[in-house]
């Protein structure tokens, strides 16, 4: 591999996973997202990271619908463009992390039969159709969880394998990679068969799976799960306000919540004050102990721990560890573990600007995949 793999990303939302794989060499070539406000943050983050413009530019709107894109004129405009990125680069990839609240325990659940289920369908005939070296799925481990959804799952695998395609896939945690939170996601990657012969690797020719050990998944898990958990995390303490609290011994300081607020120095950063204001009397979130998650709504992160996983719909209220307030936006980009740079345009709705950051795979992990998917390539 000579020439930099370039990357036609689907969902795009806000860009996190786009930026993990820009950041190690990979060239961001075509950005698809149908939700305007999205595109508009997506563009607005990379003018504060001083990124060039996307080669094809930003498919958005009505355009951007993938259950359009596998029509014929489409898919024949988006053929042209994977003809011309073949021209510049070795390999041209897809990736994307469909919506996933139809698979999600939190969610709707409605699996296959959802309006979001059949996003991830879309998505996998848009790579049979185009047929890139390589894809990157993301998405909620739900997909694994019940009998209908890893039903459709397989489903979806046995297309890609009909279409001439091996995969590898892991249910990765965020926190492996240096991510301050707990947040389990299912990672499908998938190679042509020729660049896998390219590669000098023969696998029998029913194996739609490689060998689990062919990618270098622990080359890039910085924080193994088994190791991580053990530790003598804090659990609850009384809500104390803006009081001091001793960072305990024996935790990995840069997994926790406090670390990453000071490292990205939240409270000067764009969207500091970007939160919502409580519509009802703020006693009840003085009332919630500073660690106590245990709850579906009112989670109060501790400050010497990780984040649960952040998502903010589905009446998920985080409370600032000390403070008494919710979480501001530049507190969930920590959370994020996005560069201190990254910024949401001021005009963004506070709904839409939490959506996508909670829809986002976290800057480490995008990084940490992206790197597994590079080494694999570059052997």
């Amino acid at each position: 591999m000579h020439r930099p793999p370039c990357i036609f990303s689907f969902f795009s939302g806000s860009g996190l996973l786009d930026l993990g794989f820009e950041s190690i060499g990979f060239n961001v070539a075509y950005v698809n997202e149908i939700f305007p406000p999205f595109m508009q943050a997506y563009r607005y983050s990379r003018q504060c990271l001083n990124l060039p413009q996307p080669e094809y530019g930003y498919c958005e709107g009505e355009e951007a619908d993938v259950t359009r894109l596998v029509g014929e004129e489409p898919a024949f405009r988006l053929r042209e463009l994977m003809q011309d990125a073949r021209k510049h680069h070795d390999i041209v990839g897809f990736i994307a992390g469909p919506p996933c609240p139809d698979f999600s325990i939190g969610g709707k659940n409605r699996g296959q039969e959802g309006d979001k289920g059949q996003l991830s369908a879309s998505y996998i005939e848009l790579i049979c159709q185009q047929q890139p070296d390589f894809f990157l799925f993301e998405n909620v481990k739900g997909l694994w969880r019940t009998k209908k959804h890893k039903a459709f799952y397989d489903a979806l695998k046995n297309q890609l394998s009909e279409s001439g395609y091996v995969f590898a896939e892991r249910l990765i945690n965020a926190i492996e990679y240096g991510v301050p939170q707990d947040r389990d996601r299912i990672i499908l990657i998938g190679f042509k068969k020729k660049v896998i012969t390219n590669l000098g690797i023969f696998l029998e020719k029913t194996s739609q799976m490689l060998p689990e050990n062919l990618l270098p998944w622990s080359s890039h898990i910085l924080y193994p799960k088994s190791e991580v958990f053990s530790h003598p995390w804090p659990k609850r303490n009384a809500f104390g306000g803006d009081g001091f609290l001793p960072c305990p011994d024996g935790i990995p300081q840069e997994l926790t919540v406090e670390f990453w607020f000071q490292r990205n120095d939240v409270l000067n950063h764009p969207n500091a004050n970007h939160y919502f204001q409580p519509k009802a009397g703020i006693k009840r979130f003085a009332s919630v102990d500073e660690g106590d998650d245990s709850k579906k709504s009112f989670k109060r992160l501790h400050r010497w721990r990780y984040s649960p996983t952040a998502c903010y719909g589905n009446n998920e209220v985080h409370l600032h560890p000390y403070k008494l307030r919710r979480l501001s936006v530049a507190e969930t980009l920590a959370v994020q573990s996005l560069p201190k740079e990254f910024a949401l345009p001021a005009k963004m709705t506070l709904t839409n600007m939490f959506k996508t950051v909670g829809n986002g795979v976290p800057y480490l992990a995008a990084q940490g995949i992206a790197k597994t998917i590079l080494q694999f390539l570059s052997n």
